[in-house]
């Protein structure tokens, strides 16, 4: 397998900090974030970052060792004189679309990019074909596929465990865009479908008339006969919950994704009616980083010519469903073929509602002011 020069672009929390925000175990394998997974994966080597603030600059440098000749404000003179060979995107996505594409066009063998997709269809368009044009790889990342608790539950479904997928449930309470990126996505990829037409339904009429993130629920028919309900409100203590209904069982995650059951049909000789076992969940002994999974798989499908697990499509698919829940209830809560035909359809994802001040920045403040109070 290849081995590729490492360089991120977006120098903040997912780029690099993220992983010192998680304190106890749960469905996260560490390293998750960019920065810790090129520097411990064996198959690249971080050699350069980029970001327009100072600060973030600094603390990516001191904290990854890369000197400040290999530190720039402007990625593109990061492109042209290091040329990485693999490069993650993680940026706001109000620019993250034309970062995209340049590293495609300046020859970036593959790119990580950071979910959502992007703010608008028409923009996700753009990232997905210049990448097929140039033969970039471009992965983003929803990042359940890699999570080995998904992927179990994606292995036991294709093995026909639970039988034919009958439908697929989740709780997640998010904005469509920004975190439910994660929870569309998830439910395509346990579905192992593509959506057809969905209905809508968001918190307010007011709410879907704006172009904000927002949280709804909704009702999603794939093209192999899947159903799907997805809520994006309020889910009182279930919070971050899936289940697949099969025809012979179900397959369902607890307790924020960290507890999984693999139930199936089981005749009770003593009660003479069906009846439901409750089967061991196959557990790996020692699961690895999920930074290390991506990257893994996306030299993998860089060298063989393939998709990675969350392609640049499979980006798009979740945007522009979440789009799709919102026109849905805008107009009036009917039925919303897709693809859409609109591609200036956008939604302003909740990350970037916040300003221009890095997420990073703002978290260092706040706790700043925390301790001083």
């Amino acid at each position: 397998m290849s081995t590729m020069r490492a360089a991120v672009i977006g120098l903040g929390r997912m780029g690099s900090t993220f992983d010192d925000e998680i304190k106890a175990g749960g469905s996260i394998m560490l390293p998750y974030c960019h920065a810790p997974s090129f520097i411990a994966s064996p198959l690249t080597t971080l050699v350069a970052g980029a970001d327009p603030h100072d600060g973030q600059r600094e603390d990516f440098g001191k904290r990854w060792g890369i000197d400040d000749g290999h530190l720039f404000t402007d990625y593109r003179e990061m492109l042209e004189k290091d040329k990485p060979e693999i490069v993650s995107v993680c940026t706001t996505a109000k620019i993250r679309s034309q970062i995209v594409i340049d590293c495609a066009e300046a020859g970036v063998k593959a790119i990580w990019a950071e979910k959502p997709i992007s703010i608008s269809l028409a923009e996700a368009d753009s990232m997905v074909d210049a990448c097929n044009r140039s033969g970039t790889v471009l992965a983003i990342n929803c990042a359940r596929r890699w999570n080995p608790f998904f992927t179990t539950a994606r292995q036991l479904i294709d093995e026909g465990e639970i039988g034919d997928t009958l439908q697929v449930t989740a709780y997640a309470p998010c904005g469509l865009s920004h975190n439910g990126s994660h929870m569309i996505d998830s439910v395509r990829f346990l579905a192992g479908g593509n959506v057809n037409w969905v209905f809508g339904e968001m918190t307010s009429d007011e709410a879907a008339k704006k172009e904000e993130d927002l949280q709804g629920n909704g009702y999603l028919a794939f093209d192999n006969g899947v159903r799907a309900f997805a809520r994006g409100t309020a889910c009182g203590c279930t919070s971050w919950e899936f289940e697949v209904l099969g025809s012979k069982g179900n397959i369902r995650s607890r307790n924020s994704e960290t507890l999984w059951e693999l139930r199936q049909a089981n005749e009770s000789v003593a009660m003479r009616r069906p009846g439901t076992a409750v089967k061991p969940w196959p557990l790996q002994s020692r699961p690895e980083g999920m930074g290390l999974t991506i990257i893994r798989d996306i030299i993998n499908a860089y060298d063989n010519g393939e998709k990675p697990k969350c392609s640049g499509e499979d980006g798009r698919a979740a945007l522009e469903i979440a789009i799709a829940l919102r026109e849905s209830h805008r107009r009036g809560c009917v039925k919303v073929d897709l693809p859409l035909e609109d591609r200036e359809l956008k939604i302003l994802s909740a990350e970037t509602l916040s300003g221009d001040e890095p997420a990073l920045v703002r978290r260092q403040k706040r706790e700043a002011m925390s301790k001083n109070s």
